[in-house]
């Protein structure tokens, strides 16, 4: 699968986020601009036809300072919400969020959340029994911490769980998530696996009442660069992992296949090999059942693949 864009809009691209909007057809959005950082960064956003992608439209803006982080997610009942961070840096954000309801032909002027809230602060959320899951996380002086945000009301308003540390010890961000299949209790157990400063491993917490407190979280054996990580669950009890498998360098990008929860992992494809920067992934399941994955490239591209889960 080709780049998003032959000829990048901006010397410099990060953090895409994608959705399906109707069947074989995807919406992708990421920062660009100068540099990550720079004033001059937006949100910019393509359109996926079944064929091509579209050119590039601004989507998410704030004069004077730089935008980050966009997640793209569609509801159950069919509200499609584009989240995104604007200001100096992730210490001081405030989150944004515009909605579209006919596929993100058109969306919602920008509205601007309450401080410390961004909805899904990098991976997309997940929707379960009506409740949205939103991985999020703050930054402040040595110290980083995730949460996860619910949301009862297709995303207009968020109640916020209690932190999950690692043994009293707060280095972890941006949670990807997915809910243990089988569960016929009233509440919903929900697993968190979370990019990490503090170990150089991916971390793993589990939330039985529905996401509201958090066992401590534990190193699992997959190392991690302290970079973004996504999962999705294929809807016969395999999940899947995109991941850089190394402590120093966001090179390889990998998938790995779980069977037991995220217990254990086996690294089962690499999508990237070489030297070079290939981060942020983004990966949902499409309605064909395919893996559609987007990622930084090198900060000068954002990359679409699609891969067959089944092959593995």
């Amino acid at each position: 699968m080709p780049m998003i864009f032959d000829k990048p809009p901006t010397p410099s691209c990060h953090a895409s986020t994608i959705v399906e909007v109707e069947k074989g057809r995807f919406l992708a959005a990421w920062f660009g601009g100068k540099d990550e950082g720079a004033k001059d960064v937006q949100i910019y956003l393509s359109r996926y036809d079944g064929t091509a992608w579209s050119k590039p439209e601004v989507v998410g803006t704030e004069p004077g300072q730089p935008t980050w982080n966009p997640v793209l997610f569609r509801t159950a009942k069919g509200t499609l919400h584009l989240w995104y961070k604007a200001g100096p840096k992730p210490e001081n954000w405030t989150g944004y969020v515009r909605t579209s309801t006919d596929g993100g032909k058109t969306f919602s002027k920008p509205a601007m959340l309450p401080a410390g809230f961004y909805g899904p602060v990098r991976a997309k959320p997940i929707q379960v029994r009506g409740t949205i899951y939103a991985g999020t996380s703050l930054e402040s002086h040595n110290c980083w911490t995730p949460y996860v945000d619910t949301s009862t009301d297709d995303g207009h308003t968020w109640t916020r769980s209690a932190p999950i540390g690692v043994a009293g010890r707060f280095a972890q961000i941006q949670p990807t998530l997915f809910a243990i299949r089988g569960n016929q209790d009233l509440s919903v157990t929900i697993v968190a696996l979370m990019r990490s400063r503090d170990p150089r491993r991916i971390c793993r917490a589990e939330s039985q009442d529905s996401g509201k407190t958090w066992a401590a979280a534990e190193p699992t054996e997959l190392l991690n660069p302290s970079s973004g990580i996504d999962v999705v669950e294929t809807g016969k009890g395999e999940l899947f992992l995109i991941y850089n498998p190394s402590t120093l360098l966001r090179t390889p990008l990998s998938l790995a296949r779980s069977t037991d929860n995220g217990k254990t992992w086996d690294k089962v494809h690499d999508l990237e090999t070489e030297i070079g920067e290939f981060s942020y992934p983004a990966m949902i399941v499409s309605q064909a059942g395919m893996l559609e994955i987007t990622y930084t490239f090198n900060r000068k591209h954002i990359k679409h693949e699609t891969v067959d889960p089944t092959k593995f």
